[in-house]
């Protein structure tokens, strides 16, 4: 395992971190949810990312449950505020000083720890002050309970504002955790050129775009059972914008390339986002170890400049690259 500091910081992250979205407490069993943290901390992962609104606060819990009795000042632990979490009362979500406040001792107690090393806001809130937001973290981070503060899905604005008045209270923003992979580039245009003036890395989550990468899903195939493509408990909706037949033929031209450098497809994807100088770790999540210990092999990896001029021109018209899907991501109101 290879390590890289986390933006203009003192702290360094595992080039993989092992995150549970849709896994623990849902798709996965406690049991292999258990073990495949297990493999993480063999293959020498020591950053772990989740989330309290993950299986609404299921997930946390998990992670806690699987990181006890290791050394915790050997590990890297980030979580999300902002989704609903509760009965989804009206308080229940989004970046206000009371929820942040609140959420983050939930989340201690569910991850069994005094602190957490990142905590991000998980989406932008169109509906609170930045200067509310901003001034919550700046308080939990002066209390103890967070070293570090980042964000999720911020656009190239946001981040600079979140950034500016970090700055005026005393702590800076480090990372920003949006979904890249060679299939989904929109953060290339604007968001990468901020972050490297700000000192802002990326974590970046989804570097297999779901599991398409790995070239499972063939054109005019049927879905393999149990895929993600077939999960109707979120998965399914989150991986239907890449399961089209130009995209998974695209995907099939890789394998020779894979190939050409000893590499799994899945490594090649994983490996592929670690090329960007300003991705500091891409988040695999896996429901079998030996899932975890074929993405780690992604960690240190260098692909040629005439491999990668391949890979572009492998997928051609069908990545994706419009800056404004960022702003899609981060709802005008709140779900609650």
């Amino acid at each position: 395992m290879e390590y890289r500091y986390l933006g203009n910081s003192g702290l360094k992250v595992s080039e993989i971190t092992y995150g549970n979205w849709l896994t623990h407490a849902s798709q996965v069993e406690n049991d292999a949810a258990i073990a495949c943290v297990k493999a993480a901390l063999e293959v020498g992962i020591s950053t772990f990312d989740t989330a309290d609104v993950y299986a609404n606060t299921g997930a946390e819990t998990v992670l806690g449950e699987a990181l006890k009795g290791e050394r915790r000042q050997s590990l890297e632990i980030a979580t999300k505020v902002f989704g609903p979490t509760g009965p989804k009362g009206h308080n229940d979500t989004g970046l206000s000083r009371k929820h942040i406040l609140e959420s983050i001792d939930g989340s201690l107690g569910r991850l069994q720890t005094d602190y957490v090393d990142l905590y991000q806001a998980h989406r932008f809130d169109h509906e609170t002050p930045l200067e509310e937001t901003m001034q919550a973290f700046a308080d939990i981070v002066r209390q103890g309970k967070v070293l570090y503060v980042g964000v999720s899905e911020w656009t190239a604005d946001q981040l600079r504002a979140g950034a500016a008045l970090a700055k005026d209270l005393g702590f800076q923003l480090i990372s920003n955790q949006p979904q890249y992979s060679a299939l989904w580039r929109v953060i290339e245009e604007e968001v990468v050129p901020i972050s490297k003036e700000l000192g802002i890395s990326q974590i970046v989550w989804s570097p297999i775009a779901q599991g398409v990468l790995t070239g499972k899903y063939k054109p005019g195939q049927p879905l393999p059972e149990g895929s993600r493509a077939t999960d109707d408990k979120g998965g399914a909706d989150m991986i239907k914008r890449f399961m089209r037949d130009e995209v998974l033929s695209s995907v099939q031209e890789l394998e020779p390339i894979a190939k050409d450098l000893d590499l799994s497809m899945a490594q090649l994807a994983v490996a592929w986002v670690l090329q960007n100088e300003n991705v500091a770790s891409a988040i695999i999540g896996a429901s079998r170890p030996e899932q975890v210990h074929d993405n780690a092999g992604a960690a240190g990896v260098t692909i040629p400049a005439e491999l990668l001029s391949r890979i572009d021109d492998a997928l051609g018209s069908v990545v994706e690259r419009d800056p404004a899907k960022t702003n899609d991501s981060s709802p005008k109101t709140r779900e609650a």
